[in-house]
């Protein structure tokens, strides 16, 4: 995937109509028409990120990890390192933060996106910044084998019941809820194939 079918995929997104994310998508589009370098973690002040939202293989719980800087729970993801296939960011991201092989994508669509401002960090010369962070959902096997990397205090699975007592950002809060949501109300399938083909119908 390049910048051009990134923008592509954006733009075919059916949001409803007042939803936060209708923003959100139209200053991606906007990034991607600028021409602006975005996929390099050293472009200001915004760069595109991938994000994973790990469920269980039936799809009742969802894998956060507690980030070591950061002290919070969140899904996995991370920097595009010059990569624009965002859901290969996120699959990647995803297996390096929770070594869980054989994870499969719900869907080639995103899930969800979300803008959030970084902090500056004066120590690196790094200035305050927007993650721009597209977010999928990926499924993983029966009784999968987690190990949490360096950047993780713990990982840990969470019900439906545990994690709105959680300290979560707001855009992690939409994405599990929005979960839930569809996983209530919709027949939710076990993986067939890897990467491009849906498995929630």
């Amino acid at each position: 995937m390049n910048r051009l079918e990134l923008r592509e995929l954006l733009a075919t997104l059916d949001l409803a109509a007042g939803s936060e994310e209708a923003p959100l998508l139209q200053r991606m589009l906007e990034l991607l028409d600028s021409g602006r370098p975005c996929f390099e973690r050293s472009a200001f002040p915004a760069h595109f990120t991938g994000s994973a939202l790990v469920l269980s293989a039936d799809g009742a719980r969802t894998l956060l990890h507690h980030h070591r800087k950061l002290d919070r729970w969140m899904q996995f993801g991370g920097h595009c390192e010059e990569d624009a296939n965002i859901l290969e960011v996120a699959h990647r991201e995803a297996l390096e933060e929770s070594g869980i092989e054989g994870l499969n994508a719900v869907s080639a669509l995103p899930f969800d996106l979300d803008i959030h401002e970084i902090p500056a960090r004066p120590a690196s010369g790094e200035p305050a910044h927007f993650h721009y962070d597209v977010r999928f959902l990926f499924i993983a096997p029966e009784a999968p084998r987690f190990t949490a990397s360096e950047e993780s205090l713990q990982l840990r699975w969470f019900d439906s019941e545990e994690w709105p007592a959680l300290a979560l950002s707001s855009g992690l809060r939409r994405l599990l809820e929005k979960w839930e949501k569809l996983r209530v109300s919709r027949k939710f399938l076990k993986p067939q194939t890897c990467q491009s083909s849906p498995t929630v119908e």
